[in-house]
């Protein structure tokens, strides 16, 4: 099974219009992925994408799943989450409820937990929690993680936890030392699948780990393939085009925003 994270920049009617930075977009080697910062109020970039998504994939059929629209400020984002359903089956949805007593509003956007079983796999089930942290506060943000993973561990009975997406675990948001009082960090349980010396940015102003792939535990650890947790340049085409014609030379930069994460796992 393939899985994956992207932060597109500002997913909407204006990217998807784009027919290079549609055809860009199109997913067609994974079997769930999270495509982060959506802002189309109106949805109409949604449902093109799904329906070409659909069009040019004649193998599998993926579906899709929003969290409500998150944010302090009138400026609002959703996570985005496609997954082929001949694959994988959703179970179930959680949007995370961001009203803990003594630690209201820690997240500018609240986690959007899913609940997944793989299709004749090793493991009976998955979590996914994505995450976009906010630049000001991620260290609070991704500490406060600990609690959104118990929190889905004691709902849905089960260890089989993958965090992935936009952390901001690096540069002046989160210093080393602050990254060692965060606890799904200093918990040796969470395995950490990008090193902390890989540039996840698109950027060539910096070389930050921004992007990151957690899980927990031991099994679920175990079904991951050895090093297949990697960065996916974006001149090497993010996505990997269903169009596959297309990928040619260095893909667009208005489709870019953090470089594709992927992991591969047996489970």
């Amino acid at each position: 099974m393939k899985i994956a994270s992207f932060n597109t920049q500002r997913f909407g009617v204006t990217k998807v219009s784009d027919v290079d930075v549609l055809s860009t977009l199109i997913v067609s080697r994974y079997d769930i992925i999270v495509i982060l910062e959506v802002v189309d109020v109106s949805g109409a970039s949604i449902k093109l994408f799904l329906a070409e998504l659909n069009r040019v994939n004649t193998s599998h059929h993926y579906a899709l799943q929003l969290s409500a629209r998150l944010g302090r400020t009138r400026y609002k984002e959703q996570f985005m989450v496609l997954h082929r359903d001949d694959m994988v089956d959703l179970i179930d949805s959680y949007q995370y409820e961001d009203n803990h007593e003594n630690n209201v509003d820690a997240f500018a956007r609240e986690p959007y937990v899913l609940y997944f079983k793989p299709h004749n796999t090793v493991l009976k089930d998955l979590v996914l929690i994505p995450v976009r942290a906010t630049p000001q506060d991620s260290e609070k943000e991704l500490d406060e993680l600990y609690d959104v993973f118990l929190m889905v561990r004691d709902k849905w009975k089960t260890d089989n936890v993958m965090i992935l997406g936009d952390f901001r675990a690096d540069g002046a948001s989160v210093t080393d030392k602050q990254m060692q009082n965060i606890q799904i960090h200093s918990d040796r349980n969470f395995h950490w699948l990008i090193a902390d010396d890989v540039d996840t940015t698109s950027a060539t102003t910096n070389n930050h780990t921004y992007d990151r792939i957690v899980v927990y535990g031991d099994d679920l650890l175990a079904t991951t393939v050895p090093n297949s947790a990697k960065v996916k340049l974006i001149s090497a085409s993010p996505f990997w085009l269903a169009r596959r014609g297309n990928a040619t030379g260095s893909v667009s930069r208005a489709a870019t925003g953090n470089n594709l994460i992927v992991i591969y796992s047996n489970c």
